[in-house]
């Protein structure tokens, strides 16, 4: 078995990377930092690890990618990504672009060419990483949230299409709330509540995959949280939510 993992440089594709490889999976890992790569292959000593250093928000580097290693992966967990924080009318452009062009467009292709190759062999599996945030609107990092409510309405589509076509190939989506990872830094805030480790996140996660799960949300709170949401008047929703990004601004 092959598990392919991005942004497994950190954070929880570090975390995927390490527990595959105690099951016996041989890894791809893939992030834009070559040493944080070799250095992680480097104590994976009993399973067969290639790393591919890439910026993935370039559209020619994930056709690369994938033409080097279709129809020789099992698992795909599309992580790589990153937010920011601040008014919408203020955050740099570019970088805002950027953002998409590795949350959504990097994840669509990745999605789409994987899939069509286990569909064809009908088996397989994909774990889309999404977040809380694919829930509600996210005043302050209204960018950030839409890219995360595509990952999540994409994964739930293509979920249905595959029971339509009585498919083996499995499709999940892990919704986290705030967790131990470099994406704090990189958005520059502070989460207004204690977040789980990375380590707990992807241990829950890799439980839920074996059983088939559909939507992966890591702890009960994170659960009600998400619960709540659903009854709130959009309006309430907006504001409460917006209060939360502004105590999480550096």
């Amino acid at each position: 078995m092959r598990a392919l993992i991005t942004g497994s440089s950190n954070g929880l594709g570090r975390d995927f990377a390490i527990k595959l490889a105690k099951e016996g999976y041989d890894l791809v890992l893939v992030a834009r930092s070559e040493d944080k790569l070799l250095k992680l292959k480097n104590e994976l000593k009993d399973v067969n690890v290639e790393v591919f250093p890439t910026d993935l928000s370039v559209k020619e580097n994930v056709l690369k990618l994938y033409e080097k290693y279709k129809n020789k992966i099992d698992l795909l967990i599309n992580n790589a990504g990153f937010g920011e924080c601040g008014y919408f009318n203020k955050i740099d452009l570019d970088n805002e672009l950027n953002m998409i062009d590795l949350n959504i467009t990097s994840l669509h292709i990745l999605t789409k060419l994987f899939l069509k190759d286990f569909i064809n062999k009908d088996k397989g599996q994909i774990l889309n990483v999404a977040s809380l945030a694919s829930f509600e609107p996210g005043p302050l990092m209204a960018t950030y949230y839409s890219t995360k409510a595509y990952v999540y309405n994409l994964t739930m589509a293509i979920y249905e299409e595959l029971k339509h076509l009585k498919s083996n190939v499995k499709i999940s989506v892990l919704c986290p709330g705030p967790t131990d990872t470099g994406f704090n830094d990189r958005a520059h805030v502070k989460f207004g509540v204690k977040s789980l480790t990375s380590d707990y996140v992807t241990d829950y996660t890799l439980k839920k995959l074996k059983k088939n799960k559909l939507l992966i949300i890591p702890s009960l709170r994170m659960k009600l949280v998400v619960f709540g949401t659903r009854f709130m008047p959009r309006k309430l929703l907006l504001k409460f939510t917006y209060n939360v990004q502004e105590r999480k601004i550096k």
